[in-house]
């Protein structure tokens, strides 16, 4: 599956240009403010693009054509929650980022419970991120090592290393302009794919749309309850609704984003319009999964595809043109690189504020700050990269496993928020208690019960609030104790 000398030297190339752009636009990074939330002054279309540019990995491009291929459009339902999800977290959620002067999503629960709350929220944050994104890392990995042939893990160091060095130079803005260029390159890169496609088929769009709609490929609604079917239309609408309210409303990675807005009006506006460039995406990705399924009818591999997921790269790599091909790969790597580089400044962001600056109190000097996001910027990128090489040793269930624990564990602290902002008797320890049943009992839903994952957010969050609510008539609300 190697590439060429020309194609490797156009994705070389455009790593190093976004290592140098980055680096740019990160210059006027000076105090732990700059790199934190990018002096609060970024425009409302660039974090629109960052946004959707760090909810889209390397995995989200080449899996969901690979869905299409195998099955139909049926995903698109959980994107319908995702839009919906949006506009309930800009106004029920967004609001409370901008009561103060925060830089975290989880000192909203300081100031409303204390700071254990908070440092608790954080903790499962950061570890969970680490996890989940060591492992992405790791997937965006098997792409390099199977197109260039170097050992595993060199292609993890790659990619992680190069995210590292504009990320610890730049800060927000670095990560939110790459974000925007990266986001620009992998749309690119997907429509110029989706174009060469079509021109394999002898009939074009025309023969895609009716050898689609007679393989049954391009239903989008499927109105079956079933509670262990991930993409019916319930599942998706109201799963969907609840997943984004995690991910995009109480998750640090995101809720840094509208923190670098230069007001609220700004951040809804960028979040809302989101929903719907993240709708046409998916279309697209899910429409070259249906074009790639007639192709293969057309002319059939020599050998069957072992994966769906892997359908896309084996097209990119046999019949794109020389340079073209170099493009496109770029455009895998943008997808992961835009993840990883907003994964790394929010752990470092969440760890030194959350955890690090309140037990120092106010004797750090403001250069000693920003040296101290710089230095954890890098601990999470060796972090990340540890786990991505470890990744290679883990069978595949595993890393899923660990993939889905991570997601439903946003369900849990959108529990916590939801405690807050809905409740007034309900105080730090009662909070705490369901913050930990809920964990506990997603655990095991997700490992013994048969429950899909669109669901997960839905019952975590539900189950920590009524556990929440249940202890605070044990232990009545105390006093919070805000900024420890």
């Amino acid at each position: 599956m190697s590439v060429g000398a020309i194609d490797l030297a156009i994705l070389l190339a455009y790593m190093a240009g976004v290592v140098f752009v980055g680096m740019w636009v990160g210059r006027v990074t000076r105090t732990a403010a700059d790199f934190m939330v990018g002096g609060r002054d970024l425009p409302w279309w660039v974090i629109l693009f960052s946004i959707v540019a760090t909810e889209t990995s390397t995995v989200t491009f080449l899996s969901i054509p690979g869905f299409a291929y195998g099955r139909d459009m049926t995903w698109l339902q959980i994107v319908f929650g995702f839009v919906v999800g949006r506009f309930i977290v800009a106004f029920l959620l967004l609001p409370q980022y901008f009561k103060g002067n925060f830089y975290t999503a989880y000192e909203v629960l300081d100031k409303r419970f204390g700071g254990a709350t908070k440092r608790t929220a954080s903790v499962i944050f950061i570890v969970t991120r680490s996890l989940a994104d060591g492992l992405r890392l790791f997937l965006s990995a098997i792409v390099l090592q199977e197109m260039t042939g170097i050992p595993m893990h060199w292609a993890v160091v790659t990619i992680g290393v190069a995210t590292i060095v504009y990320t610890y130079l730049g800060g927000m803005r670095a990560v939110l302009w790459t974000d925007f260029l990266q986001f620009m390159v992998y749309m690119g890169g997907a429509l110029l794919a989706f174009w060469l496609l079509l021109d394999h088929l002898p009939g074009g769009w025309q023969q895609m749309m009716s050898m689609g709609e007679a393989a049954g490929k391009l239903r989008v609604l499927d109105f079956t309850l079933d509670w262990s079917e991930p993409y019916g239309f319930w599942a998706g609408l109201i799963g969907g609704m609840f997943i984004t309210l995690g991910s995009h409303g109480v998750d640090q990675m995101m809720v840094q984003r509208y923190l670098a807005a230069r007001n609220l009006s700004d951040a809804r506006r960028a979040l809302i319009t989101s929903g719907f460039v993240v709708l046409a995406q998916f279309a697209l990705f899910l429409l070259i999964g249906v074009g790639l399924y007639c192709f293969y009818q057309l002319f059939p591999p020599e050998a069957a595809f072992e994966r769906a997921d892997r359908v896309f790269a084996r097209f990119i790599l046999d019949h794109i043109p020389v340079g073209v091909l170099g493009i496109l790969l770029g455009a895998i790597f943008a997808a992961a690189m835009s993840t990883l580089s907003s994964s790394l400044n929010s752990c470092a962001t969440a760890a030194a504020n959350d955890l690090y600056f309140p037990l120092v109190g106010s004797e750090i000097t403001p250069a000693r700050k920003l040296r101290v996001i710089r230095i954890l910027t890098a601990f999470f990128g060796l972090v990340q990269i540890g786990v991505g090489i470890a990744g290679q040793w883990l069978q595949s269930t595993v890393v899923a496993s660990v993939l889905g624990i991570a997601a439903f564990t946003t369900g849990i602290v959108l529990g916590v928020f939801f405690l807050g902002i809905f409740t007034e008797r309900v105080g730090q320890r009662a909070a705490l208690a369901g913050l930990v049943v809920g964990l506990a009992g997603m655990l095991v839903i997700f490992f013994a019960t048969p429950l899909a994952w669109p669901w997960f957010a839905l019952v975590g969050s539900l189950g920590t609030f009524a556990v929440g609510l249940a202890t605070s008539y044990i232990w009545p609300r105390e006093m919070p104790q805000a900024n420890h």
